[in-house]
């Protein structure tokens, strides 16, 4: 197999060589006078200071593997993008410690779009939910892809408000991409693949471990020009891409929220530490030099229905609620009503959609 290596071949198995950072790769190729086919013969190697796992699968591949990897790349559709490719995205070649290989499916051209990541929490508040995906939808119309990655939450939000504004989305996996994690983003994984990509720097077959999602941080904060955290914990994995970003001279945004909110206080200390705070999507876009026009970020946007009118009782309970979380019983101190009439009021307005119930007995209310 291996003197006659084709060139799929020989990108399938140095995507797969264990330990191969971006710098062994350039070395690999450069001694093989840029040809990646044979940048995997014994000859190439030669001359490269490489990690002993990876010096050991050059001198004898896992052919079984490697051939399961081609029959998935022939089917999927999915592409290998090489450190060395000049398709790979130049923002991503900035970082330190950039993958040597990619896997892609979906459009390797939209990898090197002008990107903005949108990342927060897996169990964010309605409102929050619903600004990642306004958000997404202005900045979408504004030009940039949104990336982000793939995750319940905010990150779903982020790429269901790009998709639906028309835009472009990018998401970052944490397994390989023969696989959908979590398993009920399997229909949203598709229409982001057909709206952008679907990245990995993990071959077939990989697992969803811990670390992987961890690892892939860096990748979606290396896309971008920037990174904004809509909601998050003070010790979120959003922070860690936000501190990824900052160290490779990108922008960091963060939106604040109530003083009282666990899921405030990540973004808080994101802006005491420097980041920008975001009211609207004009900030981000300013920040980055994007020029928009406010007629292009609500253009095909359909003026929301007008709400019904409330009876009196109901707008004093929404004025005592405010914008700041509330459980029942600061909310009888505050209105005097009792607290059977307001446990009903509150559920009427839930299914309204005007509040929503948070953890801790509290209500919210939706702006």
């Amino acid at each position: 197999m291996l003197p006659a290596m084709e060139a799929a071949a020989a990108r399938a198995i140095l995507a797969r060589v264990p330990g191969l950072n971006a710098g062994h790769l350039s070395a690999l190729i450069a001694a093989a006078d840029g040809e990646p086919a044979r940048a995997v013969e014994p000859r190439a190697a030669r001359g490269v200071e490489l990690p002993p796992a990876a010096r050991s699968f050059l001198a004898a591949p896992d052919e079984p593997l490697v051939a399961s990897d081609l029959a998935w790349l022939a089917t999927s559709g999915a592409h290998i993008l090489l450190y060395t490719d000049a398709a790979y995205p130049a923002l991503l070649k900035e970082i330190s410690g950039a993958p040597a290989a990619l896997y892609v499916l979906g459009s390797v051209a939209a990898l090197g779009s002008p990107q903005l990541a949108m990342v927060g929490s897996r169990s964010p508040t309605p409102a929050g939910r619903r600004t990642a995906r306004e958000f997404a939808a202005w900045f979408a119309r504004a030009g940039l892809t949104v990336t982000s990655g793939l995750a319940l939450g905010i990150d779903a939000a982020s790429h269901d408000g790009a998709l639906g504004a028309h835009g472009a989305t990018i998401a970052v996996c944490g397994t390989g991409l023969d696989r959908v994690y979590p398993h009920e983003h399997s229909g949203l994984a598709g229409r982001v693949r057909s709206g952008g990509a679907l990245v990995s720097e993990l071959p077939p077959g990989t697992a969803p471990l811990r670390q992987h999602f961890s690892q892939r941080n860096r990748i979606i904060s290396g896309l971008s020009l920037g990174t904004l955290v809509v909601e998050a914990a003070r010790h979120s994995g959003s922070l860690i891409t936000a501190r990824l970003a900052a160290e490779a001279g990108r922008e960091v945004f963060a939106i604040p929220g109530s003083i009282h909110s666990p899921l405030s206080r990540g973004c808080h200390q994101l802006i005491k530490d420097g980041a920008k705070l975001v009211e609207e999507a004009a900030d981000v876009l300013a920040e980055l030099r994007i020029s928009f026009s406010k007629e292009r970020l609500t253009t095909n946007q359909p003026a929301p229905d007008r709400p019904p009118a409330l009876d009196k009782e109901y707008e004093m309970l929404l004025d005592a609620l405010g914008f700041e979380p509330a459980t029942i019983d600061s909310l009888v101190a505050r209105t005097r009503l009792a607290p059977g009439s307001v446990a009903s009021m509150l559920l009427i307005l839930e299914l309204e959609g005007r509040v929503a119930t948070l953890p801790g007995g509290r209500y919210g209310r939706i702006p």
